[in-house]
């Protein structure tokens, strides 16, 4: 061997040790080279874009779910050199099925090849990644592809993490989460991780391609509580709302609920965050009995010159003026109703003159909801012609909103919504889209935008800061989890956490009825 040649032996030998030094896990254990796994890619027909949460699973039951630049690193000892049948399937998404009426294909597996495989979205909604979790780049790292976070297979070491709700405070953006699962316990964090990310072009990655989370983090490296008050139980909050004071300075305020078996809430308050301390402090606890209180994911609206908050999950029915001083006291909270003043669960007298229903913003009075108008109308009280919510399909079937949020879109010059279905074909797996000429309705007409089979997906919030194209584009996020579903079969990795969607609001499929007219045919 000639002394150059004996060189470049040494380099190649130096570089695979540090190839191999640089997989190597807490354990020791040395990963498979990247040249040892066949590489599958599916991608959106459409689009060409990967498809997160796509299951391929095996003739003998072995699964894989992509990640979310739609890839899987495939190495099964016994199946490599093998031509392989592979089940395709994915919420929302549908593979092409073969002459027997299977949906898949066959691939020849070799170590270091590679397959693209195309599926047609069902979903008006593209799927783009999963937001919070392990593994959400695992296997585009295993196969040695750029990932275009920071943190691709672990942050903050969270695994699962409940709803999330947002603010912008001091030009970044905040994110706060519910009960949230680590490595080294089945209990976790019950008492409100957060994060901080830079928002689009201040620094922040393009929505369509991620979110880099910087957790708030205890010593031990995992996303330490942010809103531990006292009393037993897990603290849960929402309502965000930033405001500027009378020396110009943010604030940034939300309603804290605390919680005791069965899920039942037997405290609940106002709390500030502390940017320098980075955790919420307790303001007010605010009456239980009360009827009117912060909620849900709030909007910022002027009315006669007069700076509301309004509140609404999604529907938007209750607001205070957005002074720190009023959203404290809850005497000088308004829901906009037909009720008359100071009308409860069990007093539920309409208002109305000249026989049509009075609707006006009233203090003291329980909040319009979808609920209390079934209630409403199956006493004979009022008509469900003269509702705000008439949400119906494109057959006229009507659609029950749970939750959700509402912003004002630039792009349709309306208010839109994104909500989830109660009792639809999985019982917290439809995303619908609604609109309307004002905040508080009336909702009419709905379009499904994203199916998940036999799985829940709640809590969706909207991220208005992330539009793109003057509105036209919208990113929204909801919990992806078995909770509620009846499925005890959980998806590897994906299973209660965030995952993001883009909406394209010129989508042929998503023009809707004008408001008041029979829905037809859309």
């Amino acid at each position: 061997m000639t002394p150059l040649a004996r060189q470049r032996l040494i380099a190649r030998t130096l570089l695979g040790l540090i190839a191999a030094w640089a997989m190597t896990g807490a354990s020791g254990t040395i990963a498979a080279d990247k040249n040892s796994y066949f590489g599958i890619q599916v991608v959106d027909a459409a689009t060409g874009r990967g498809v997160p949460l796509v299951e391929l699973r095996t003739v003998n039951g072995i699964s894989h779910h992509t990640d979310s630049a739609g890839r899987i690193a495939f190495y099964e000892p016994g199946l490599m050199n093998q031509r392989v049948f592979f089940h395709v399937s994915s919420h929302g998404y549908e593979f092409p099925k073969d002459g027997f009426g299977y949906r898949g294909t066959r691939l020849q597996i070799t170590p270091g090849g590679k397959a693209t495989l195309k599926i047609r979205r069902l979903n008006i909604a593209e799927r783009l990644y999963r937001v919070t979790g392990g593994g959400i780049y695992r296997d585009s790292q295993l196969l040695g592809h750029p990932v275009p976070i920071r943190q691709p297979v672990l942050n903050g070491q969270v695994l699962g993490s409940d709803s999330v709700v947002t603010a912008i405070f001091r030009n970044r953006i905040h994110w706060f989460w519910g009960d949230t699962n680590r490595p080294s316990y089945p209990l976790g964090n019950f008492h409100v991780p957060g994060a901080t990310s830079q928002r689009p072009g201040t620094g922040g990655l393009d929505p369509e391609t991620g979110v880099n989370l910087e957790y708030f983090l205890g010593r031990d490296g995992f996303a330490r509580p942010t809103a531990k008050l006292p009393g037993q139980g897990p603290t849960w909050i929402n309502g965000l709302v930033t405001l500027t004071d009378s020396r110009g300075h943010e604030r940034l305020f939300g309603m804290y609920v605390k919680i005791k078996p069965p899920l039942t809430i037997y405290q609940r308050g106002l709390i500030e965050f502390d940017a320098n301390k980075q955790k919420w402090t307790k303001i007010v606890e605010f009456d239980l009995k009360a009827p009117l209180f912060p909620f849900g994911h709030p909007l910022k609206r002027t009315e006669n010159g007069v700076n509301y908050i309004c509140f609404g999950d999604p529907f938007p029915l209750v607001r205070v003026e957005a002074t720190a001083k009023k959203l404290a006291d809850l005497s000088n909270y308004q829901a906009y109703t037909c009720l008359v003043q100071g009308g409860d669960e069990k007093s539920l007298d309409v208002e109305r003159s000249r026989g049509e229903l009075k609707w006006r913003w009233k203090s003291d009075t329980v909040p319009f909801t979808p609920q209390l108008q079934a209630r409403l109308i199956k006493q004979g009280r009022i008509e469900r012609r003269e509702g705000l919510f008439q949400l119906q399909d494109k057959d006229g079937k009507p659609v029950l909103v749970h939750r959700g949020s509402v912003c004002w879109n630039n792009f349709r010059r309306k208010w839109i919504m994104i909500g989830t279905q109660q009792f639809g074909s999985s019982f917290l797996g439809e995303v619908w889209y609604a609109e309307s000429e004002q905040p508080t309705g009336p909702w009419t007409h709905a379009k499904r935008i994203v199916t998940h089979k036999n799985y829940s997906f709640y809590n969706p919030r909207q991220h208005p800061y992330f539009d793109k194209h003057g509105g036209r584009v919208i990113f929204f996020e909801g919990t992806y989890t078995t909770l509620f579903s009846g499925n005890k079969q959980k998806t590897p990795r994906y299973d209660y956490n965030q995952v993001m969607y883009k909406l394209d609001l010129a989508h042929p499929d998503l023009q809707l009825p004008k408001p008041g007219k029979p829905a037809g045919n859309q």
